[in-house]
């Protein structure tokens, strides 16, 4: 048994921070499967007095699925999503934009149906990780328009693909209002939510303002609380400015662009997005485009 539980500790340690929460999602999944239950008390109500009782549901919502394909579906996306989002950005960057992009779906779920509950149906709830995933998959889109993604035997652009899942949102909530029985419309409107959330967080981080930093110290703050307080010294990090991916100007203008690419990736790898200069950030947003 405590091979075992070493086996687990061990692949569940090489995953990335997405993963890690495709595995939580999961685990969600296969207990109200067993104990044949739905965790209702972390569904997301669209009525902002009961929402006001339960405010973990902004985020909590996102972890719950209590059919197999809303699961498959969504953990699939978020799974490449993840490789090629963590390619190009840090670790928190990508939790960033998965959690603002959770919150802006249901706030704009909640909005609506406050605001238009004859046009909606009244009262529902919603839940499922879409308004997440697609904050991620807008954001890749947003970012790199013009980068291509191989389609069974040909190339489309990424803006091709988010302009489409975006268009296919919009009629989703008009085909739900039409047929409120079996249509979808909250769900819809939370995909909308998190995409308007990855497009603007993208576009104002190719401006150079990261959107999400207020986000990350709260959360830094809130898992500081678990931690046990350790005092460390102090270091102080002098970056080189001088210096691109950690050659030198001369030698990095020499990289075909290609070259010049990896070595960037290679180094965000390392050290995250942030650790990059604004050269750097410049050169890697140039060659997005």
């Amino acid at each position: 048994m405590t091979t075992l539980n070493q086996d687990i500790k061990k692949k569940l340690s090489n995953l990335n921070v997405l993963e890690k929460i495709i595995a939580i999602n999961l685990v969600i999944f296969l207990l109200a499967l067993i104990l044949r239950m739905n965790f209702t008390w972390f569904e997301l109500p669209s009525d902002f007095s009961k929402f006001i009782l339960k405010p973990w549901t902004i985020i909590s919502y996102a972890f719950l699925h209590y059919d197999f394909f809303h699961l498959l579906f969504n953990m699939l996306w978020l799974y490449f999503l993840g490789r090629m989002f963590l390619n190009l950005f840090s670790t928190k960057m990508a939790l960033n934009v998965y959690f603002l992009g959770a919150i802006s779906g249901g706030l704009l779920f909640m909005l609506c149906y406050t605001l238009f509950p004859s046009v909606f149906g009244g009262y529902s709830k919603l839940l499922g990780a879409s308004a997440a995933v697609r904050a991620l998959l807008i954001f890749l889109c947003a970012y790199m328009p013009n980068q291509e993604m191989r389609f069974f035997t040909f190339n489309i652009k990424l803006w091709y693909i988010g302009a489409a899942i975006v268009v296919l949102d919009v009629l989703g909530v008009f085909t739900g209002i039409s047929n409120q029985e079996t249509g979808n419309a909250g769900g819809n409107l939370a995909h909308l939510g998190g995409a308007f959330l990855g497009y603007f967080y993208a576009k104002q981080l190719t401006k150079g303002k990261d959107i999400g930093k207020g986000f990350e110290k709260f959360m830094d703050s809130i898992a500081s609380l678990f931690k046990a307080s350790k005092k460390v010294p102090l270091k102080t990090v002098h970056k080189n400015k001088s210096k691109v991916g950690g050659y030198t100007k001369a030698d990095f203008n020499e990289f075909n662009n290609q070259k010049k690419i990896d070595v960037i990736l290679d180094k965000i790898s390392k050290s995250g997005y942030d650790s990059l200069t604004s050269e750097e950030k410049e050169f890697l947003f140039r060659a997005g485009k």
